[in-house]
C-alpha cells in the first residue's frame, strides 16, 4: 500500500503557494511535490520539501503510509556526492544509503530523509579540501577543525520539521549516531528507539570509521572494534 497522496495533494491543491504546515520562529516548511518512486531497492513514493531556511531541496523518500503513524522506522541521510554517486570508499555512505533503503522496503513502513547537508554541513568544495588534509595525515575531525569548522555542522531542525509536516507521530531512528537523536529531540521529535546500521570498514574508511567512534560517539560494532 503506497503512501496515501491524495491527502497530501489535496492539501497542496488548496493552496500550494500559502500553505506551510509547519511554522515556528520563523521557519516554513511545506510539502511542494509528491510522486511515485519504484528504484531498485522497492517502490516508494518521494516527497519533495520547501523551507526557508536555507537554498536547499531535502526530499523523504516514503514506504508505505507514515501519515499519523507510530514508531516510524526514520533514516536521517545526508548527501554524499562521493559515496552514493560515485561509490567512494573513504566513508560508508553509500552503504548506508543502500542499506537503509532496503531495510526499509522490507519492513512495515519507512522513510529516509535524504537532506542536503554535503560533507557533515561544510559543503562539498570543503569537503575535498579535507580529504587533501586527510591525505596528510589529519583525520576527519581534525580536518574539518583545521578549516575553521566544528566537526559536525549538521542541524536537523529542517529534518524534525520534514517530520511534522507528514505528521509522523514518533521515530525508530536507524542510525549510529547519538548527535542526530538528541539533536532531533531537542527540535520536538519522539524517538522511541534505535535501529543500528552495520556497516562492514574496508581498509580505506576503517581510519575513518573509528575516528568517528572514538572522537564522534557513534556506535559501532564489536567486530568493528577488533
Amino acid at each position: 500500500m503506497p503512501l496515501k497522496k491524495p491527502r497530501l495533494q489535496e492539501i497542496l491543491d488548496k493552496d500550494v503557494k500559502k500553505w506551510c504546515p509547519i511554522e515556528q520562529k520563523g521557519l516554513c516548511v511545506k510539502i511542494v511535490a509528491v510522486a511515485d518512486f519504484p528504484t531498485i531497492f522497492g517502490k516508494f513514493v518521494i516527497v519533495a520539501f520547501y523551507n526557508n531556511k536555507e537554498n536547499k531541496d531535502h526530499v523523504a523518500i516514503i514506504h508505505d503510509d507514515v501519515w499519523g503513524k507510530e514508531d516510524v522506522p526514520v533514516r536521517l541521510h545526508s548527501e554524499c556526492l562521493t559515496g552514493d554517486t560515485f561509490g567512494s570508499l573513504r566513508c560508508d555512505c553509500h552503504e548506508q544509503l543502500v542499506t537503509s533503503l532496503k531495510k526499509i522496503s522490507r519492513m512495515k513502513r519507512g522513510i529516509v530523509l535524504y537532506l542536503r547537508q554535503e560533507g557533515r554541513g561544510i559543503g562539498l568544495m570543503n569537503k575535498l579540501r579535507a580529504y587533501q588534509l586527510q591525505d596528510l595525515g589529519y583525520d576527519t575531525i581534525e580536518a574539518n577543525i583545521a578549516l575553521g569548522f566544528k566537526d559536525d555542522q549538521r542541524d536537523y531542525v529542517v529534518a524534525a520539521h520534514m517530520l511534522k509536516a507528514l505528521n509522523v507521530n514518533s521515530v525508530l531512528l536507524i542510525t549510529n549516531n547519538p548527535r542526530k537523536i538528541i539533536d532531533l529531540e531537542r527540535h520536538g521529535v519522539k524517538i522511541n528507539g534505535r535501529i543500528p546500521l552495520v556497516i562492514k570498514p574496508n581498509r580505506y574508511n576503517k581510519n575513518y570509521l573509528k575516528t568517528k567512534m572514538v572522537k564522534s560517539g557513534h556506535i559501532l560494532d564489536s567486530s568493528f572494534r577488533d
